[in-house]
């Protein structure tokens, strides 16, 4: 989220300094979303949510699907040029979905430009600003929230230059403030409520759950609490504390955090989900120091991205059992088909990828996720076919 691994950054930045403290200072809790948890609920366990849980992460377990994105659409415009302003390229879901734009462009026969923002305000407003220079036939928002550049996001407008988002807002689709063409993502209601389900589902509604995210983050903060709605759901799940680590400081933070939670809960501790899969790299040298089994517990799911790194951790069983991914490539090649669109006057496709569980079990050994026949599709539009 990563994500993620995932946007408020710069004040929220200190203030997520202290709540990574205080979030992982309380004793084992349950949200406010408990006191409306479902009707099926009750002290003796969640049978009926279990049930549900369970046929839920089934279907998104699936990987006979076929292509359900778009096949129509306008023939390549020739000649574009496009800019990628990354909020920042240590994220793996930021650069993998830079490397399929880049892929996607090639195929088209556009020009790409990479801007890193590094991670920081200052960084991004500068790499936007550079971008909206060159002017661009379009520009990218790779994984920022764009209300912390709505300066330069006003001069874009001027110049008449497209923005597509990548994770810029909440949800996919068209976005008049901040001003999107489109937005890509998957809906994050889904892919909280499945990661969730994971855990209900292979718990028979009994677990002990540490929440990862980065609260500087209006996107995954949103997503973190969507996860803890769901889990509250079943009473016996319980919510044992959130781990507030802004990604930009998750290789510094977690280790020591993870340790603290080890100390703090021991055994009672089953089960992990994380905005970002990144948290989980992270927190595995911990978990190795206190000699925790790679195949857990906790048991790891990570709400978003599914990097390569993501799947080499699940293929591998070591501290890291499932992923929701991003399909990063196809996202990649999403969004140079929308600026097609936008660039001849055609509205966005409006797709929006199918939520997907990876496991060992049904990864095939492979680094990444995507939805089948995406580039085909893509090629097969452009050519006029």
């Amino acid at each position: 989220m990563y994500p993620y691994r995932p946007n408020l950054l710069a004040v929220a930045a200190l203030a997520a300094a202290a709540a990574l403290v205080a979030g992982c200072a309380g004793g084992p809790s349950r949200s406010p979303a408990a006191e409306g948890r479902s009707p099926e609920a009750s002290a003796d366990g969640c049978p009926a949510v279990v049930a549900r849980a369970r046929e839920a992460v089934g279907r998104a377990e699936r990987t006979d699907t076929a292509w359900s994105g778009p096949t129509t659409g306008p023939r390549a415009v020739p000649g574009k040029n496009l800019v990628y302003v990354a909020q920042t390229m240590t994220n793996p879901g930021v650069a993998a979905v830079a490397k399929g734009v880049q892929e996607a462009a090639a195929a088209i026969g556009w020009r790409v430009r990479v801007i890193d923002g590094d991670g920081t305000p200052a960084g991004i407003q500068a790499a936007l600003s550079q971008a909206v220079t060159l002017r661009p036939s379009g520009i990218v928002i790779g994984g920022f929230d764009p209300r912390i550049t709505a300066q330069q996001t006003a001069r874009a407008a001027a110049a008449g230059i497209p923005l597509i988002g990548w994770h810029a807002v909440a949800s996919p689709g068209p976005s008049s403030s901040p001003p999107l063409f489109t937005n890509v993502t998957t809906r994050v209601e889904e892919v909280a409520g499945i990661s969730a389900d994971w855990v209900i589902a292979g718990s028979d509604g009994r677990a002990g759950v540490v929440v990862f995210t980065d609260d500087s983050i209006p996107f995954a903060r949103n997503k973190s609490e969507l996860i803890k709605r769901r889990l509250d759901d079943c009473p016996g799940v319980r919510l044992l504390a959130t781990a507030n680590i802004p990604i930009p400081d998750a290789s510094q933070r977690t280790p020591q955090q993870v340790s603290s939670l080890l100390s703090r809960f021991r055994d009672r501790w089953t089960h992990s989900v994380a905005i970002n899969d990144l948290y989980f790299a992270d927190a595995a040298p911990a978990l190795r120091a206190a000699g925790r089994p790679g195949g857990g517990p906790p048991l790891n799911i990570g709400a978003g991205d599914g990097d390569p790194s993501a799947f080499r951790r699940i293929n591998s069983r070591r501290f890291q059992a499932a992923t929701v991914p991003e399909p990063l490539d196809q996202q990649g090649w999403q969004i140079v088909d929308e600026f097609n669109r936008a660039f001849a006057g055609r509205p966005a496709s409006g797709y929006v990828a199918p939520v997907h569980v990876v496991t060992a079990g049904n990864s095939g050994g492979a680094d990444s996720w995507n939805p089948p026949g995406y580039r085909e599709a893509y090629e097969r539009i452009w050519r006029g076919e």
